[in-house]
């Protein structure tokens, strides 16, 4: 009898597990072939609810399966500024340059273009780990100024202009100061000789009560 009731509850379980497995091939198969609208609400969902890689997976199927679907270029700014606002500046940036890539008008590719560099511009939380990020920074804005003349963001991108310029005047102070408290004058003295090449000088630093980079979008 006890063999018998074993029996019963092993095929319970498998059939079990038979349905279970068939529900998920079902939904597996369900998301697939999705009108544009489908994933395009299905993004901006996972936006609201800040399940940013859900919403990196829900773009990847609009993408695949509606390539031309006047929905991707709004779907992708939506991305972008989900992205920065979690302060996951790589990824915004990612989908600033996707959207300049298949989508830009003139227009279009001047808020991308200001946009891709407010999120590289956040992005340095370290001046002495990310000098490259922010020399990277420095060069995509002076292109800004040369690329869109006359911009009604030119105020802000010259304002991080001045930001970085500065950040980099203190970390070569800093670095020449190290160099000469060991005695080190040479080193020093090489730092202190980029900065005099700087657009600053020290006089013109007015150091902020907040951090260099989050008082220019406060």
């Amino acid at each position: 009898m006890e063999g018998n009731n074993m029996k019963k509850s092993l095929w319970v379980l498998i059939v079990t597990m038979f349905v279970f497995v068939g529900c998920a091939k079902k939904d597996e198969v369900s998301d697939y072939n999705k009108p544009a609208i489908h994933w395009y609400k299905k993004i901006a969902e996972s936006i609201t609810k800040l399940n940013l890689d859900k919403a990196d997976e829900y773009y990847l199927s609009l993408k695949s399966e509606h390539m031309r679907s006047p929905l991707l270029p709004t779907a992708i700014i939506m991305l972008a500024h989900g992205h920065m606002e979690s302060e996951e500046y790589l990824m915004a940036n990612y989908y600033f340059d996707e959207y300049n890539k298949r989508f830009a008008t003139s227009d279009g590719r001047e808020y991308a273009d200001f946009m891709k560099l407010k999120s590289a511009f956040l992005g340095i939380s370290d001046i002495n780990k990310e000098q490259k990020l922010m020399l990277d920074t420095v060069k995509n804005a002076e292109k800004f100024v040369l690329r869109h003349p006359g911009s009604p963001y030119d105020p802000l991108v010259k304002t991080i202009l001045v930001r970085l310029h500065m950040s980099q005047y203190l970390l070569n102070e800093n670095i020449a100061a190290l160099y000469n408290r060991i005695d080190k004058d040479k080193g020093a003295k090489i730092y202190r000789t980029k900065n005099d090449q700087s657009p600053l000088n020290l006089n013109d630093i007015d150091l902020p009560k907040k951090g260099i980079f989050s008082k220019v979008f406060d």
